[in-house]
């Protein structure tokens, strides 16, 4: 649905919870209007949740939050962010995916595009020890999704030879004041290759030449997983973490008692870290077994 020309997102049967659809990319100027916006929108909304400006970490509302995070790389120059923001280790793996023969560069929406990501996406089912949300989903699926914000878009591709085997798909704010990493994602076959290295470098360098002083990389962790190789890849490519009120508005009386009782949370959220790592181990065991024959042959 979209509120004020802002696309909302609402998840949950019993408990409707709204948000913007791009959060972690865009901010909401005037949450007073869109509340009303959502009141009178005719869907019934319980609780309504939203992020803070990036660029304001205290707490500057009156409605009821909790700490969420960011990660958040300050964009001035490419040449500062290569020489000051990033160590040699990152400086080499950019350098390797130059000296593998990648080149990376701004392409434009095409069906040539929208095919080699099909392939990235069904190129294996498992990423990082979970299912990849992406995995079978077919070319019309995939145009659907990568036309979304089209308009604020900007892809970019590594290609090996004429073979796409990366891609990010940079969303910016309508403000130009900063650009999120909505997608990036590479085959794990030329990993080899670093292309994200090189496709995180040259995000930095479109929103250098545009001004953009913000280049965001969705959470730095999530929930009580304070560190992993995702957390550790981000730090090395400069990316720090900014954290930031969210806002959680009741809309309802359901929406009340929800926030009251902790409903809108997570089931992980309520259990402590060892027991999740353990899960978290039991998940990658199953799934590796489970998608074998499938990894085995891409």
């Amino acid at each position: 649905m979209d509120v004020y020309g802002k696309h909302i997102r609402l998840q949950g049967r019993l408990i409707r919870i709204a948000r913007l659809d791009a959060e972690k990319y865009e901010s909401l100027e005037n949450p007073e209007a869109m509340l009303e916006g959502l009141r009178n929108s005719g869907t019934r909304i319980d609780l309504f949740t939203f992020l803070q400006e990036l660029t304001e970490s205290s707490p500057t509302y009156a409605y009821p939050f909790e700490w969420d995070n960011l990660a958040v790389l300050r964009v001035s120059t490419f040449d500062t962010w290569w020489t000051k923001q990033v160590d040699a280790k990152t400086r080499n793996m950019v350098r390797k995916a130059d000296k593998k023969g990648l080149q990376v560069r701004e392409v434009q929406f095409s069906e040539a595009l929208i095919h080699g990501i099909w392939e990235i996406y069904n190129e294996c089912p498992v990423r990082q020890g979970k299912r990849f949300s992406h995995f079978g989903k077919d070319l019309e699926t995939v145009h659907a999704e990568e036309f979304t914000y089209l308009d604020r878009s900007i892809f970019i591709g590594a290609y090996l030879g004429e073979k796409l085997i990366g891609f990010i798909k940079l969303l910016c704010d309508e403000r130009r004041t900063r650009a999120g990493l909505l997608n990036i994602v590479s085959l794990i076959q030329h990993r080899d290759k670093a292309p994200t290295n090189a496709l995180v470098a040259h995000a930095v360098r479109s929103c250098a030449e545009r001004g953009i002083p913000y280049l965001v990389y969705s959470n730095f962790s999530y929930g009580k997983k304070q560190r992993d190789t995702l957390s550790d890849f981000k730090r090395n490519n400069g990316f720090q973490r900014i954290d930031l009120p969210r806002y959680y508005v009741p809309l309802t009386p359901i929406g009340s008692a929800a926030y009251r009782l902790g409903l809108h949370k997570k089931l992980s959220d309520y259990f402590p870290e060892p027991v999740l790592v353990t899960l978290r181990e039991l998940r990658n065991t199953w799934y590796n077994r489970k998608f074998r024959s499938i990894t085995e042959a891409s």
